[in-house]
């Protein structure tokens, strides 16, 4: 399910576990980590947007989707936070989750609900 395409190690976390509580378990879903260079692709190709970011969560149909995660980009932000890198990419998996749920930040109103529900899931998973 996760491929890792960086040279970093990813910390032990339980992505199908995950997986299967938000979403479901015959949710197919491809997670993969990239490095700088990649996510910027991706986010330029995908949101006209010319940098890199955290994560891209992308529903290709109902039961199918992708999130990539620029996984050195969040070991700065972890740094940067004072937090583990485990801590958010658990935060930054569930949130991408969400989104694949039909979630989404656009608005104040829908920011909240999507915080709610990712504050619910870290609770829930911890």
């Amino acid at each position: 399910m996760a491929r890792n395409l960086t040279r970093l190690a990813l910390p032990r976390i339980p992505w199908s576990k995950i997986k299967n509580r938000v979403l479901f378990a015959k949710y197919d879903l491809s997670l993969v980590f990239v490095g700088d260079a990649e996510m910027k692709r991706i986010n330029g190709r995908y949101r006209r947007k010319n940098k890199p970011t955290n994560v891209l969560a992308f529903g290709l149909g109902k039961n199918y989707g992708e999130i990539f995660i620029d996984l050195p980009f969040v070991a700065r932000e972890a740094k940067s936070a004072g937090m583990s890198v485990r801590t958010r990419l658990i935060f930054l998996y569930i949130h991408a989750l969400l989104h694949l749920k039909g979630f989404g930040h656009d608005n104040a109103k829908q920011s909240k609900i999507m915080n709610k529900m990712e504050q619910k899931w870290l609770e829930i998973l911890s």
